[in-house]
């Protein structure tokens, strides 16, 4: 069985994601922050980790770019999950007993049209599973909860309402991590079609992203994601995020080059198959 470091709590929507992969029969170790995910993978007290990097709406968490960065450790895949809200109660509680709804800020505002809808007392909490098991706990009559269906069935909940969620194509991308000594380079060669997750540094000068961009051209590559965040030794400059498909590891490697010839500083998080929607 299969130890996974996921962020939140069981029944999150990390957990589903750790299922998908590996199937029911995996072992979760839940923590706080994205940083303890990062932690437990490095000091091999799990398999791998799990950690969202984007959503389709509210786009890249930033942050995470920055353990990426940071840690000894390396993207091995990555799945894409859409997040389904739901609207739930202890057992037996009908829809007009509900008073207030509790869970996580951005479940309470990806659910603004429903909730919008009734006069009920909105509770911020720090996770929508947390929530879903509190819930349970207490054995309230007059308290909801939203989080998925997973955290509905592990705690015994009743779903009163289902897709609660105002945008239906609402999608969040996962990554999948496992240790990497970041003194070793990913290696490019001998590699098939795939994705590839990486950043690069350039210089602060005019026309600097332009002539870095001109290394990819003619290779057949397919940049997905091209994503600045600031260096925080460095203020003002920036360095570039980059996911990129391609159908030949050989065009992915001499991108690589032609990056490296130019002077410019780059590393490879991870090269991997392209995930699919759980």
């Amino acid at each position: 069985m299969k130890k996974v470091a996921i962020q939140g709590y069981r029944g999150s929507f990390h957990h589903i994601v750790a299922e998908g992969i590996e199937g029911a029969e995996v072992e979760i170790l839940a923590c706080d922050t994205f940083r303890e995910v990062a932690q437990a993978v490095e000091q091999h007290r799990v398999d791998y980790g799990i950690m969202a990097i984007e959503n389709s709406i509210a786009g890249s968490i930033l942050p995470n770019y920055n353990i990426l960065q940071n840690c000894n450790i390396k993207v091995t895949g990555e799945a894409y999950l859409r997040i389904r809200q739901n609207l739930m109660v202890n057992r037996g509680v009908a829809l007009e007993d509900i008073r207030e709804v509790e869970s996580h800020q951005m479940a309470l505002l990806q659910c603004t049209d429903y909730l919008d809808k009734h006069r009920w007392q909105l509770i911020e909490s720090a996770d929508t599973a947390l929530s879903a098991a509190q819930l349970q706990a207490s054995g309230s009559r007059t308290k909801a909860v939203i989080a998925s269906s997973l955290a509905a069935q592990l705690f015994n909940l009743d779903i009163v309402a289902p897709d609660i969620h105002t945008t239906r194509d609402n999608y969040t991308r996962f990554l999948r991590l496992e240790y990497c000594d970041r003194t070793h380079e990913v290696p490019t060669s001998g590699i098939g079609g795939g994705k590839a997750s990486f950043y690069f540094k350039i210089s602060n000068n005019s026309g600097s992203l332009y002539d870095t961009l001109g290394c990819f051209e003619g290779l057949n590559l397919n940049m997905t994601k091209l994503q600045s965040y600031p260096i925080p030794t460095e203020p003002w400059h920036y360095m570039f995020h980059t996911d990129m498909e391609f159908a030949e590891g050989e065009n992915f490697s001499k991108a690589v080059e032609r990056l490296r010839e130019r002077g410019v500083e780059v590393h490879i998080y991870g090269i991997y198959q392209k995930g699919k929607d759980l």
